[in-house]
């Protein structure tokens, strides 16, 4: 444990007035782990994906630095040989390498922490065990962010259970979203019960308020990650995908989700505010459903980052989208091939956010 770890178990990180901000709050640098085995993507379907990581990495170093996590010194020189041939500053692009085992940084990566008015952040390492222990090995990326932390010279705390980067969403005010299926399932943490695991949130994200929807897409081998279906636009405001065929297999389960947001009220009282998008045709690849959704949109400095599928509703789910933000531009992206994966933008991004001075 480090001697940073010890010190702040006397005072957790809420107690300190450490809180995990908004994914709009400014940020310092975006973090990716670069997807370079068949963990997630077969020996062919990586290839196919890397044109359209490169437009994501080239997109988000448009507003902020991108850093990198790479397993070796051979897979550093393969990215920095792909950077011109894409476009990219490679002045925008710094590399840690760490060895890894998935490209999936929202879940393995570094939680950040800020306090307002001060120049001080905190890590939060989470445990990881690849949604549930779905796809050993995980043992290099649930190191990861203690060696960021390292690198960073910043202090960190470890809680000491299962959590993912995708299952939960924050408005930057006190209030977190999450879903029963991910955060309760028995593979996670089965020692927990609700009340504990919203204590954890609250104690170690330094939120007040902790919302729960039901279940998540399908195709999606998280168990429910809510960030594709429910994301927080602004302190007040959701959106969240709705399937209007009833005869799909994700209608139902949106509905419940939506039933359930419109009871929500915030920490002041006031009703969740609420805008359905609705959900892409279904991406089948290979006779696989995978779980496109435009809710797994990334905003980054430069933009929101918004995963399309090549289908009449792209269109119609960005422009519900530059409605909502209207600080930064809203683009379109093509997800395609890295759908085939079973995530998306955000999946793949962990953001590091500047201090709130």
């Amino acid at each position: 444990m480090l001697q940073s770890e010890l010190k702040l178990k006397i005072m957790l990180p809420k107690e300190q007035g450490y809180f995990f901000p908004a994914e709009w709050h400014p940020h310092i640098a975006t973090w990716i782990t670069f997807p370079y085995n068949d963990h997630s993507w077969q020996e062919e379907k990586l290839s196919q994906m890397y044109p359209e990581y490169f437009a994501l990495i080239k997109a988000i170093s448009q507003g902020e630095q991108v850093r990198i996590n790479v397993n070796s010194e051979e897979l550093k020189s393969f990215v920095e040989s792909q950077l011109p041939l894409y476009g990219i500053d490679s002045a925008t692009i710094e590399f840690n390498i760490q060895p890894t085992n998935d490209a999936w940084c929202r879940d393995h990566g570094p939680a950040f922490l800020v306090k307002e008015g001060s120049v001080e952040r905190l890590l939060v390492n989470w445990e990881y065990n690849a949604w549930g222990g779905k796809y050993p090995p995980f043992s290099d990326d649930n190191a990861l962010p203690l060696t960021i932390a390292t690198r960073l010279q910043l202090p960190a705390v470890s809680p000491g259970i299962i959590m993912e980067g995708g299952s939960v969403d924050f408005n930057g005010a006190g209030t977190v979203l999450t879903s029963r299926s991910c955060l309760l399932n028995p593979n996670r943490n089965p020692h927990l019960t609700q009340e504990q695991i919203e204590t954890y949130l609250k104690d170690f994200y330094g939120v007040s308020q902790v919302l729960w929807v039901s279940d998540g897409i399908v195709g999606d081998d998280t168990d429910g990650h809510i960030d594709d279906t429910v994301r927080f636009v602004n302190a007040k405001t959701v959106i969240a995908m709705v399937e209007p065929n009833e005869q799909d297999d994700n209608h139902a389960v949106l509905a419940a989700n939506l039933a359930e947001l419109k009871q929500m009220t915030l920490l002041d009282g006031t009703p969740l505010q609420i805008v359905e998008i609705p959900m892409p045709d279904a991406v089948v690849i290979d006779g696989f459903r995978a779980p496109g959704s435009y809710a797994n949109f990334y905003i980054c400095n430069a933009g929101v980052l918004v995963p399309t599928f090549d289908c009449p509703q792209d269109s119609v789910a960005l422009a519900i989208l530059r409605d909502l933000f209207t600080d930064r531009p809203v683009i379109g992206l093509s997800a395609r091939e890295i759908i085939w994966g079973q995530g998306s933008f955000h999946c793949l991004t962990q953001q590091e956010p500047a201090p709130c001075v």
